[in-house]
């Protein structure tokens, strides 16, 4: 089952364009929004093509005032959110305890390896008080997990130094609530 760590280590160097990099005029809102499922859509209608959706995937940002744009040397445009703009579909664990590593896939292929570089928060889900459980993606942009997962996570919970339970990836704890 090294499938998401093959993947991994074949998208090293590739990734995001430098999407913080750049400082384009704004250019308005075109109608491009992210579903609470994650689905993209253009002016209320579904994007169907997922090389499309990867594409924009590659330049979305959030900035620091907590929107999120499609950015381009060019031109930045507003994209709405709903939650995250990315779900946490796939997950491998390598190892256990202490010395385990959790990779995940989103539903737009990135291949994010949970540590102290892209961690795990946890955040209630209203109205019900649940736990939403979040993955960094990169720059300001994270993948909610999907309930699936969730369940495969709470199984890999273990105790952490100072007796909460949590989970344990690349040598980083990221403890549950409560």
């Amino acid at each position: 089952m090294e499938r998401l760590e093959d993947l991994l280590k074949a998208a090293e160097g590739r990734g995001a364009a430098p999407v913080e990099l750049w400082d384009p005029p704004y250019c308005g809102d075109i109608g491009l929004s992210v579903s609470r499922d994650g689905r993209w859509h253009y002016q209320g209608s579904p994007i169907p093509r997922p090389a499309l959706v990867k594409l924009f995937a590659r330049v979305l940002r959030r900035d620091a005032d907590g929107r999120f744009y499609l950015v381009t040397p060019a031109e930045k445009v507003d994209v709405a959110v709903a939650d995250a703009p990315f779900l946490a579909v796939e997950m491998q664990g390598l190892g256990s305890g202490r010395g385990q590593t959790l990779l995940f896939r989103t539903n737009v292929d990135d291949v994010v390896r949970c540590g102290p570089d892209h961690p795990l928060r946890f955040a209630a889900a209203d109205p019900t008080g649940g736990l939403k459980p979040y993955l960094h993606v990169r720059g300001r942009l994270e993948a909610l997990v999907t309930r699936a997962l969730v369940y495969d996570l709470v199984e890999r919970a273990a105790e952490g130094s100072d007796g909460h339970l949590g989970l344990w990836s690349d040598g980083a704890f990221f403890p549950l609530p409560g």
